[in-house]
């Protein structure tokens, strides 16, 4: 390492849609402080959001099966290179720990961390109506850069899809990503058969998600009588998935890592809000971005911040009561976009 040369690192170890939006301090910092080399930490898995990104130099991995050997291991190389600035936008221990004693020069994160009383400096972290998480994260660089906010960002003008669809993309299309890890974040599987029966056969259909998610995709599937969808769960990576989203002429989504995924790279999107709302701060920032939820006010609801593996009411009416006709209004508007 040049030392010379001033370099700071961001630390998000959380999930894949925080760490995308954590992206949107990586092009701040490279926008207005050009001559900083930046590295991030982050969890084994998500490190393939920075293939091919030019302004991050090293993704430093932390590989959560081996939790503590892995976690001093890093701290080790951390110590040994005294970054100028050490980021945290982690608001729990195990990372407050680990800036705390990252030797790096000024020590910045949110004072929810159990460690930020180790801190150079320390953030007021907040959920406020209107204020969005890439606000709240843009905060944390107050000292060294001004106020303005960027969008997440992610990579994928070169990401190659001709091998994984060699019939072409020439047909206008559709993405869905129906799942969640939380069930009551996730739009019901019969509403998705719903709307999938109420798009017209001129589109063609992806189903997106992990592998986890493959056999909950075919369910839905077999469920609908759409004649043209394919079920891609399992088979793109995370930037192959951004790109085909980016093409899109809608990306229907949970309040789930998709959402971010078309942030990111300014897909179009509808994001179906059940058990959270938007209030908490992780909306879609895309220009066409539209939020569908429940059109009548229920007490229960928000349940959470994060969702729950089933609805704590039992009647989970915060996805049923959704109307397929909210949705296919926003594909209507969304076709006088497209071009």
């Amino acid at each position: 390492m040049n030392n010379s040369q001033r370099n700071i690192l961001l630390i998000q170890t959380a999930f894949i849609g925080d760490v995308i939006l954590a992206t949107a301090l990586v092009e701040k910092i490279a926008s207005q402080l050009p001559d900083y080399q930046i590295d991030f930490l982050l969890r084994k898995g998500n490190e393939g959001l920075f293939s091919g990104n030019p302004k991050v130099r090293e993704v430093l991995i932390w590989d959560k099966k081996s939790k503590y050997k892995s976690l001093f291991s890093l701290l080790k190389t951390v110590r040994n290179r005294q970054y100028d600035f050490v980021v945290c936008l982690q608001r729990f221990a195990t990372m407050g720990f680990f800036t705390a004693f990252s030797k790096g020069k000024t020590k910045i994160g949110f004072d929810k961390n159990p460690f930020s009383f180790l801190f150079s400096q320390k953030i007021k972290h907040q959920i406020q109506p209107g204020v969005h998480e890439v606000e709240r994260n843009t905060k944390l660089l107050v000292g060294l850069c001004d106020e303005t906010v960027f969008r997440p960002k992610l990579f994928v003008e070169t990401t190659d899809l001709s091998h994984k669809f060699p019939e072409g993309l020439s047909q206008k299309y559709i993405c869905l990503a129906p799942t969640s890890v939380w069930f009551t974040k996730q739009f019901p599987e019969n509403q998705w058969v719903k709307l999938i029966n109420a798009i017209s056969a001129d589109y063609k259909i992806y189903l997106m998600g992990a592998g986890s998610d493959t056999e909950a995709c075919e369910r839905i599937i077999n469920q609908s009588s759409h004649k043209s969808i394919k079920n891609l769960a399992g088979k793109l990576n995370f930037l192959q998935s951004a790109k085909l989203m980016e093409g899109a002429v809608l990306n229907y989504v949970n309040d789930s890592a998709p959402m971010h995924l078309c942030s990111a790279t300014n897909a179009p999107v509808c994001a179906i809000y059940c058990s959270t709302i938007p209030d908490f701060g992780f909306g879609p920032l895309s220009d066409f971005s539209r939020i569908v939820e429940v059109g009548t006010k229920l007490d229960c609801r928000p349940c959470g911040l994060h969702g729950h593996k089933t609805c704590p009411k039992g009647h989970f009416k915060c996805g049923f009561d959704i109307e397929i006709t909210q949705l296919t209004q926003v594909l209507k508007e969304a076709e006088t976009q497209f071009h």
